[in-house]
């Protein structure tokens, strides 16, 4: 009885906190094709007309579009160096053993408890000594120096959970270093990698400060800092319609990498928390 009291109240729980966080998306995408009259008028009922002029609006008026492939572009670039760079180091760090290997390790860890906003000056000024200020490949740089501690915290573990046999029959068989790293050990920490990959792609896709800092030029601007200046004039405008249609082209991809990718981060968490 106890027992079943305690299931209930948990699943309880869960479900008004399932609500709770499910109830403002359903109620954002809804309204997202309402117009301004409609959502003053009611803000809780239905469209009554179902059109896609506020995405049209605001994928073109509004320069959600070009946003939009500037950030896939910073994104998807950062998370390629970002997991490249990464598990190589990873690697090295839980497979070979060398001088001052422990202390290079917990010098990568020490950057998880850097505040950016402690360096954001110094980067500012670094940035623009390197020339690199106000363009993409300084912000891809940034991200991804910002992004590798939690990376190589969390696949050195994966790497740590991998057979050294395996290792050593790659080189019996005739593997380079490079080789056996690529073609044997980075599909076996493939659970690691992908989790490693969806919470660097959610954190760099809605980051918004560092953009903030180093681009000025409003055709370089990623998805957070277009959607900060569009809030900013449709309040003017009073035209709320569009920008709850930014806010849904914002939100989609992060969603739609949660629905599609759920196994996996499941996986690779259990994975890791099994072994570590």
């Amino acid at each position: 009885m106890l027992a079943s009291l305690r299931k209930a109240i948990v699943q309880g729980t869960f479900t008004v906190y399932a609500a709770i966080v499910v109830f403002p998306m359903v109620w954002l995408g809804y309204t997202s094709f309402k117009t301004t009259e409609e959502i003053f008028a009611d803000a809780w009922s239905l469209p009554e007309v179902w059109s896609l002029t506020n995405f049209t609006e605001a994928w073109s008026e509004a320069q959600i579009g070009d946003f939009f492939w500037n950030s896939i572009f910073v994104t998807v670039s950062t998370l390629l160096l970002q997991l490249f760079l990464g598990s190589m180091a990873s690697y090295s760090l839980a497979k070979y053993q060398f001088r001052g290997s422990r202390l290079l390790y917990y010098a990568f860890l020490a950057g998880l408890m850097f505040p950016i906003f402690l360096g954001l000056v110094p980067l500012f000024f670094l940035m623009k000594y390197l020339q690199l200020l106000n363009s993409h490949l300084g912000l891809i740089l940034v991200y991804a120096a910002f992004g590798l501690p939690f990376t190589i915290f969390v696949l050195t573990a994966f790497f740590r959970t991998i057979p050294t046999t395996i290792m050593e029959a790659g080189i019996v068989d005739g593997c380079s270093h490079f080789k056996l790293y690529w073609n044997v050990m980075l599909p076996l920490a493939k659970p690691g990698i992908v989790t490693v990959g969806i919470f660097t792609f959610i954190s760099i896709w809605n980051e918004y400060i560092l953009a903030l800092i180093l681009l000025s030029s409003s055709h370089l601007r990623t998805l957070p800092l277009g959607i900060a200046v569009l809030q900013f004039v449709q309040f003017y405008e009073v035209d709320f319609g569009t920008l709850f249609a930014g806010l849904v082209i914002v939100m989609l991809p992060t969603l739609l990498c949660y629905i599609i990718l759920q196994n996996q981060i499941t996986k690779g968490i259990t994975v890791g928390a099994v072994k570590g």
